[in-house]
């Protein structure tokens, strides 16, 4: 026997006891109901529940007839454990079978239980969103898609059920990798609400009275045993006609709104005498009331809102309540300018993270479609069936920085977010390293430029240059490009030089640049030296040079000078004509060929009367020091250095005779004469 059978014949004997005389004690046999434990009608693919028959009177023994979607089965026991989905239904030798509980085990991330089971008309219920193996932050909840006030929470409670096609469900939020936020939306649930009692049954006793003989007018029905608490009310009637057909009628048609437009609610009755109470009811909740000598009553709802969405019936009552139909309410309202909330995993946005765009409108009638844009180009979209907000996943690359913005649209006018800023960092790469040098060949005494730059990278960038992993010394781009070094070459400078960039995250090095010295020492002086003795020899012969020196010896002996010549201590050292950008310790030592003492100078001298005159004669040698023991030295310029520069023989006629007569006394003076280049040999 199927369990649509089985009710079918409880309704026939139920039918029959009506019929049945009256006795003293009620003919109408219970209703069995079943009890959940835990009392979730919704419960994860794995877990069990288990059901238990109750009747009334609970001592009675014999066996229990269970049903699973059509499936009968009897057992002694009044406990089964189940772990399949579907309807489930009992009874016992002396009771009906219990209203059928659909009983679900669900292999979804995410479930929406109902608590308590069994649920009758008019009782106050909890809704629980739950993530199976896992926390939520927050959950929100839904009644026909329109968000429930006030549910942002683990849990919420329902107020005085009602019978209806309501469909409830949920959304959870939770923390996912990377800390970004999740959600997850419950498949629809429409609550089992049972009826709080059986229709009512009206007795006569005695059945057949004769005129004048007392009669008892019986109304009978009967409560839940879990709900025998419960007080209800009985009206009887005589002659005066009750109302009928109690009909509830919405203005617009159809009852679909927009925020801010006037509702009203028209209750009728199609018969009825006297005065009529009507009330209005939303949800199970008496809104308003009205007494009246009319078969119609109005009620307006002006400037609607979206919370007063929802079922709505009416009652007549005369002398006995009749409830009208019930009509669904729905307030469709603007979205609400939406608030963009833009989730990075760090806090700086670096080139290959994943970003997640969050939009969502605080108000708003679902579905609502969500729009994302980088510079006003779009990036995506995303849709909220139930509302709330919506999200968009994107990898950042480096045209990432700029403004992003979002719309909300829910077919009554879109609404945009205000703007959020976002600025990438592009890591540092490609790092190259240059010389920058005053000539094709760098010599010891030259001044060079190492360069570094990263061709890619977010401002601003440290640079660090260093010889041989040692660090030299370093430079801030702020607004990006490359930087520089300068120092002085010296022998110990020759060898490995790298660079590298940093720019707050993962630092880049370049490759290795070989620098190496080679080539003489660049001596300045002694260059200048001997081209110009070489100059003065070829003009003048070397009997005459050698008298000159004769002369410049006779006359620092005697501590002489000519007039207007600098002393030793008026001489300032020369100077670079390009500064180093090197720590101080990277200076040149003072035995570098830049830094020669020069000795006393001569100018306009015209030695013992011969017919010549010389601008000017220096004569330079090293500084004392510690020179001798500087290995930066270059060993040519150890030796004294003479200068000429300038030379004009004045015209006569025994010129050559004063110089012959002047080579012959004078010979041996020239013994200690300082040989300045190889001119001098010959």
């Amino acid at each position: 026997m199927s369990c649509q059978t089985g009710l079918v014949l409880a309704l026939l004997w139920l039918m029959l006891l009506y019929l049945a005389p009256a006795k003293g004690e009620s003919e109408i046999p219970p209703r069995a109901f079943l009890l959940l434990h835990p009392s979730w009608s919704t419960t994860f693919q794995g877990e069990s529940v288990k059901l238990t028959c109750m009747a009334v009177p609970s001592s009675e023994k014999g066996p229990i007839t269970w049903c699973h979607n059509n499936n009968v089965w009897k057992t002694t026991s009044e406990e089964i454990q189940i772990e399949d989905s579907g309807y489930y239904q009992c009874k016992t030798q002396r009771s009906h079978f219990s209203e059928p509980v659909h009983v679900e085990f669900s292999s979804d991330e995410v479930i929406l239980q109902v608590s308590p089971h069994p649920i009758f008309e008019g009782d106050d219920v909890f809704l629980k969103c739950q993530r199976k193996n896992g926390q939520l932050n927050k959950a929100t909840y839904y009644k026909d898609g329109e968000i429930l006030p006030s549910s942002y929470s683990d849990t919420i409670k329902l107020l005085s059920v009602s019978r209806d096609s309501s469909k409830y469900s949920c959304t959870a939020f939770w923390k996912a990798v990377f800390n970004i936020p999740w959600s997850k939306a419950s498949k629809p649930l429409k609550l089992q609400v049972q009826e709080l009692f059986l229709p009512p049954v009206l007795k006569l006793s005695p059945r057949q009275p004769n005129e004048g003989d007392p009669v008892t007018l019986t109304c009978e029905t009967r409560l839940p045993p879990q709900k025998s608490h419960v007080q209800l009310r009985f009206c009887f009637f005589k002659d005066g006609i009750p109302v009928s057909d109690v009909n509830l009628e919405t203005r617009p048609p159809g009852g679909q709104l927009i925020e801010g437009e006037n509702l009203i609610l028209i209750c009728s009755v199609a018969k009825g005498t006297g005065t009529i109470t009507f009330s209005w009811h939303k949800d199970g909740t008496r809104v308003s009331k009205k007494t009246q000598q009319s078969l119609l009553a109005e009620l307006l709802i002006p400037t609607v809102k979206m919370q007063d969405a929802g079922r709505y019936y009416c009652v007549a009552d005369n002398g006995g309540p009749i409830l009208s139909n019930r009509k669904e309410v729905t307030v469709r309202g603007l979205v609400s300018r939406p608030v963009l909330i833009l989730r990075t995993p760090r806090h700086q946005a670096v080139v290959g993270d994943v970003v997640q765009l969050h939009c969502e409108a605080s108000k708003g009638s679902p579905p609502i479609w969500y729009q994302f844009y980088h510079e006003d180009v779009t990036l995506g979209n995303s849709s909220a069936p139930n509302g709330g907000g919506a999200s968009f996943n994107f990898s950042l690359t480096e045209e990432g920085s700029g403004n992003y913005s979002c719309d909300a649209n829910n077919g009554l006018g879109p609404q945009s977010s205000d703007r959020v800023s976002l600025k990438v960092i592009v890591p540092v790469s490609d790092i190259v390293l240059s010389l920058r040098a005053p000539e094709n060949q760098a010599m010891v005494g030259d001044e060079v430029e190492i360069y570094c730059e990263a061709l890619k990278g977010s401002p601003p960038i440290l640079y660090q240059f260093y010889h041989e992993d040692m660090a030299l010394g370093n430079s801030l781009a702020p607004m990006g490009g490359g930087a520089s070094f300068k120092f002085m070459v010296t022998t110990e400078r020759a060898g490995n030089y790298s660079c590298e960039a940093d720019n707050g995250l993962e630092p880049q090095r370049s490759e290795v640049m070989t620098f190496d010295i080679t080539g003489p020492c660049r001596s300045r002086a002694g260059l200048i030296s001997a081209g110009v003795i070489g100059g003065l020899l070829g003009v003048l012969g070397l009997p005459i040079a050698a008298i000159l020196l004769r002369h410049f010896r006779t006359q620092r002996k005697l501590g002489l000078s000519a007039p207007g010549a600098s002393s030793p201590s008026d001489w300032q050292e020369p100077s670079f004509s390009r500064l180093s950008s090197t720590p101080p310790q990277e200076h040149l030592h003072d035995g570098h060929p830049a830094f020669i003492e020069l000795q006393p100078i001569y100018n306009n001298v015209n030695p013992e009367g011969l017919n010549m005159v010389y601008s000017q004669i220096q004569s330079s040698q090293p500084r004392n020091g510690n020179s001798a023991n500087s290995p930066r030295m270059c060993q040519k310029d150890k030796e004294p250095v003479v200068i000429y520069s300038e030379l004009r023989i004045a015209c006569c006629d025994d010129s050559s005779q004063q110089v012959s007569n002047h080579q012959e006394g004078d010979t041996e003076d020239y013994e200690n004469v300082p040989r300045e280049s190889a001119a001098l040999d010959h």
